[in-house]
């Protein structure tokens, strides 16, 4: 017997073993999916097969590298050579290597979350429409669900129900218009833009699905429209495709994510083989009992039912509070109670919700008893200014069309270049169809720009080449180094902020991307500026989706039970289950119930020994006490009908 099956169960065991065909491994909370996944790819290798032909694809940055992590501990060396990344980092290699068959510049540009509002509040002026009717977020939220769905801006107007879907769509065609004037990318154009040249160009698509003899995919509930048809294009000719994942915890329909990919994966790939993993090593019987009691009410779904491994616990208790106020002073006076009596640590204990704005009434009661807490969606790293300002100088440096990169810092640090100046070359580029910057280039040139404009610009063009230079021979750290001297960006970090305290820390910032680059030269097989941007980007959007840290602050973790999904803690705290927060109102009257329950799921299976859900007789809204009635999943945990005076979310009165 090979000896990566030694210490698997059945299931396990059967899931590893199965290497010929399609292969669907439901792989339920807990029941040891990463594991599976690594060691049957380690299992592959020793059956003879090269590093080169597996591929092995999930969805973030840390799971990749846990994966690759987890892989060199099995098989060593091995493993170099194999595949294992992000859909985005695949498809970002791709793209790099075929630019010029999509009629892209090698060095085309990724436009981040932040960058990507931008155009949108740009499109929106344009068309004259003010964010109170159309709010860019909700404009954007809606675009990028366009393009994880495979709607382009046409389909998008055809298909507008009302004026709002309208206005929507028309953003949505000046959204694209500007993203290929200033040739960049967004993050799911990367998805769609490789998907083109698998399913356009047979001879992009044929080499790669005969070198990938092996495919596999990690938490296959969350592919959308794009991902699901790049897996097929590589894996459809020889069917040895392995997905792994759980329909019963696909909650992010909200972003493209379509839990039929997981449902239907046997009509889609006939023949396959389906193996249940249901032992639970996480949580315990108590558990697990109120989580399969939950699901079961979900029609459509892989039937499935976890068995807890770890025996019995603690009851999971159903709390009443008076309001949220009542709710947070008893959630952190216990959470006090556990850590000064019973010696758990604050890292072991986490608060779930299913609205960010929950978050307010506890960290009030956290901080007047001092209890230290991590509010897990705050600003990320990429998100400050000193940050985004710095990226903004390399992504023009790798791309002068990149004209939200270029308005960002035409006069950070202040260089002379004023408004009156930026609005007529802004003009000018819209009057000719071209960008800012080369706009400004063509003003310089004519004698059109003020004396100080003309002098600090080309300046600016001086410092954009000294990077671009020493980026060009692979010295990345000497690139950003180039660039914060020629700018003096460190002048813009002593204006901005005040107190020394405050200065030295932002300038940290600058050293930690530093810190990026030099990294970035030691791994990277070619680096070049556009390799580096790229892989940022890639961790910037990561590092928003999945921001845990390396657990040694020991702090009780307050976050949304999207944000939870793939963690455990010993004790749980899941707050207001109540009907129109979860589930949430507008996901009942849209009939997105399944998905809430799948959430309700998620929320219940991260807690390992010690769970505490909780409702509100009443709760504040618009500076209203309002009455609430528990939710709906609570009787479904009891197996239990409600009571004659309880209304469903969907009865609520809102006025």
């Amino acid at each position: 017997m090979s000896r990566f099956l030694e210490g698997l169960n059945d299931e396990q065991r059967h899931a590893v073993e199965t290497v010929d065909g399609p292969l669907l491994v439901l792989a339920g909370a807990g029941t040891g999916k990463t594991r599976v996944i690594t060691v049957r790819a380690a299992y592959l290798l020793e059956r003879g097969f090269r590093p080169e032909q597996l591929l092995l694809a999930t969805f973030t940055n840390k799971a990749a590298r846990e994966m690759r992590e987890r892989l060199r501990g099995l098989a060593g060396k091995a493993v170099e050579g194999a595949t294992i990344g992000t859909f985005h980092s695949f498809c970002g290699r791709l793209l790099r290597e075929h630019a010029p068959r999509l009629g892209l510049p090698r060095g085309f540009g990724i436009c981040d979350g932040s960058d990507q509002q931008s155009l949108v509040k740009a499109a929106l002026r344009e068309l004259r429409i003010p964010e109170a009717t159309v709010h860019p977020r909700a404009a954007h939220a809606r675009i990028s669900l366009f393009k994880n769905t495979l709607v382009g801006p046409g389909d998008a107007l055809e298909q507008a129900a009302d004026d709002w879907d309208e206005l929507v769509a028309r953003c949505y065609v000046k959204y694209e218009e500007a993203l290929g004037r200033q040739r960049v990318v967004d993050f799911d154009d990367m998805l769609l833009k490789a998907l083109q040249l698998l399913e356009q160009h047979e001879d992009i698509r044929a080499p790669l699905a005969e070198r990938y003899a092996r495919v596999m995919v990690d938490e296959y509930q969350d592919t959308n429209g794009p991902q699901y048809r790049i897996v097929r294009a590589l894996a459809a000719g020889h069917g040895n495709l392995c997905v792994v994942g759980d329909d019963d915890q696909s909650i992010y329909g909200w972003r493209g994510a379509d839990v039929r990919r997981i449902l239907e994966f046997e009509k889609d790939f006939p023949g396959a083989t389906v193996v249940r993993l249901e032992t639970n090593y996480r949580s315990t019987e108590e558990i697990l009992d109120a989580a399969n009691k939950v699901i079961r009410n979900n029609p459509k779904r892989h039937g499935k039912t976890l068995r807890a491994w770890a025996g019995h616990g603690d009851k999971v208790r159903v709390l009443t509070m008076e309001d949220e106020s009542h709710e947070a002073q008893y959630v952190a006076a216990e959470m006090q109670w556990a850590h000064d009596s019973r010696e758990e640590r604050w890292r072991d204990m986490a608060v779930l919700y299913r609205t960010a704005t929950q978050a307010r009434a506890l960290e009030v009661e956290l901080r007047s008893m001092n209890v230290p807490y991590r509010l897990v969606g705050g600003m990320s790293f990429f998100d400050r200014k000193e940050v985004r300002d710095l990226l903004a100088y390399l992504r023009l440096a790798a791309n002068p069309h990149d004209e939200t990169s270029f308005l960002r810092i035409v006069n950070v640090p202040p260089r002379g270049i004023g408004k009156g100046t930026v609005d007529k070359a802004v003009a000018r580029a819209t009057e000719d169809g071209s960008d800012a910057w080369s706009a400004f280039r063509v003003l310089r040139d004519a004698g059109e720009l003020p004396a100080q404009a003309t002098r600090s610009f080309t300046a600016l063009e001086a410092a954009l080449d000294a990077c671009r230079h020493a980026a060009a021979h692979g010295r990345m750290v000497d690139a950003v180094h180039a660039l914060v001297a020629e700018v003096d960006y460190r002048a813009e970090v002593d204006r901005a902020y005040g107190d020394d305290v405050t200065r030295d820390l932002r300038w940290n910032g600058v050293g930690e991307l530093l810190d990026f680059a030099e990294n970035h030269q030691r791994r990277a097989k070619d680096p070049t500026l556009e390799s580096f941007l790229q892989e940022l980007a890639l961790e910037a959007d990561d590092d928003r989706k999945d921001e845990d840290d390396d657990g040694t602050q020991d702090a009780v973790t307050l976050m949304t039970l999207h944000g939870a999904k793939g963690l455990e803690f010993p004790r749980v705290y899941l707050v207001g289950v109540e009907e129109g927060i979860l589930p949430h109102r507008r996901s009942a009257l849209e009939g997105s119930l399944d998905e809430e329950r799948r959430l309700m799921y998620v929320g219940v299976t991260r807690a390992r020994e010690v769970l505490t859900l909780s409702f509100c007789a009443q709760r504040a809204k618009f500076g209203k006490a309002v009455v609430c009635h528990p939710s709906r999943f609570l009787f479904e945990m009891k197996e239990k009908q409600p009571p004659d005076t309880w209304l469903p979310v969907e009865q609520h009165v809102t006025a």
